[in-house]
């Protein structure tokens, strides 16, 4: 029998939730993140397969994030794409890092990659955590080590609602 790691239980987790959605709260973060406190946040784990997973997050009216884990040689990576509503790619975009160590099966940490630095020298201390207790919630963390810049949000796996619209430059209008 092959024991699975726990990278591989973290995805499986989250392939469990393809083509459902989910409302969210914000639970914390800075002065800055204004939006995110006043907004309805949805996500939707719209695509998955063996190697990607594509999750977007609309925070009200807005469809321009999503979350994209890929399954590497090393780990696991997250990455965040920004779209304008016209579905041109912001040039802040495809920013975020890679797991370091194997985590746990409800737990993985996305550290800055070079890439992410380059277009924000202030991102290169960021690290993402998502975290996952099956059928209760999904939670997305950031902090930038060094400094108190943090957010939450917390999306109930306990009661998935209907999928929102395609996220902008998905092709799919």
């Amino acid at each position: 029998m092959i024991e699975l790691s726990q990278q591989q239980h973290f995805w499986n987790s989250l392939q469990s939730l393809c083509g459902q959605a989910f409302q969210g709260k914000f639970v914390y973060g800075n002065a800055g993140d204004s939006a995110f406190r006043t907004s309805t946040l949805v996500m939707h784990v719209r695509s998955c397969s063996s190697r990607e997973i594509r999750i977007p997050v609309h925070v009200g009216a807005d469809r321009s994030r999503t979350w994209i884990l890929t399954q590497t040689e090393t780990g696991l990576r997250l990455k965040h794409e920004h779209r304008h509503a016209d579905g041109k790619e912001d040039a802040i975009s495809q920013y975020g890092g890679d797991t370091r160590v194997s985590g746990s099966a409800t737990l993985q940490e996305f550290y800055a990659d070079s890439l992410t630095a380059s277009l924000n020298p202030a991102f290169r201390t960021n690290v993402w955590t998502l975290e996952i207790v099956p059928g209760n919630r999904l939670a997305y963390a950031l902090r930038r080590e060094g400094t108190d810049r943090r957010v939450r949000f917390d999306f109930d796996l306990a009661e998935p609602v209907s999928p929102p619209p395609p996220p902008w430059g998905s092709g799919k209008r």
